[in-house]
């Protein structure tokens, strides 16, 4: 994982309110992890693609759709803010429930995450992100892969992902607990480079 620890310290969001630098960083439990300042081409093509997609889906819905950086705070029980040690930049995300909002973004678990892969956060997003997002409850998580251009998909179950549904990037996947969103991939996928 090309992912950088700031230190080795266990960190807060009170702390990371008060970093000055422009870096943009992650908390998992404590763990600061520097993410990328920008992101190529296509992993902004595919995070803008289906952020469009959704928010067309939700018009007129109550739920919310947001594309990253947007912090999304996970507190482990009742935290104060300033306790809430995992902190987190989903590239898409939808809230349901719109008591989770507040001016600094999310407070709480989203009900659907989208992480489109990249080589320097691929392992932070399959396995660091995929078990805290099973733990806090995320019902449902997709990693979009642009280089294999493949789709995996877990859905929270009895408390656990199960096992993962895997397709190419073609034709159209539906959100299983938001029907309404379906994502079409042919002319996105399209786009994206060949030799990516």
């Amino acid at each position: 994982m090309a992912l950088a620890l700031k230190d080795r310290q266990h960190h807060t969001y009170g702390d990371y309110l008060g970093w000055k630098d422009d870096l943009r960083y992650e908390l998992i439990n404590g763990n600061a992890y520097l993410m990328p300042t920008a992101h190529d081409l296509p992993h902004q093509d595919v995070a803008g693609e289906i952020y469009c997609q959704t928010a067309h889906a939700l018009s007129g819905q109550p739920y919310r759709v947001f594309i990253g950086p947007l912090d999304v705070r996970l507190p482990k029980k009742n935290e104060t803010d300033n306790q809430i040690d995992t902190v987190v930049q989903p590239d898409v995300l939808v809230v349901c429930d719109s008591n989770k909002l507040d001016k600094r973004g999310v407070r709480g678990a989203p009900d659907w995450i989208v992480e489109v892969l990249s080589p320097s956060t691929a392992g932070h997003d399959q396995i660091k992100k995929r078990n805290l997002y099973e733990r806090h409850g995320v019902r449902e998580y997709w990693l979009v892969h642009p280089v294999d251009r493949m789709l995996t998909v877990y859905r929270l179950q009895y408390g656990e992902y199960g096992k993962p549904e895997l397709s190419q990037l073609e034709g159209e996947t539906p959100v299983g607990i938001l029907p309404e969103i379906v994502i079409r991939w042919d002319e996105l996928a399209a786009r994206l480079p060949k030799d990516y």
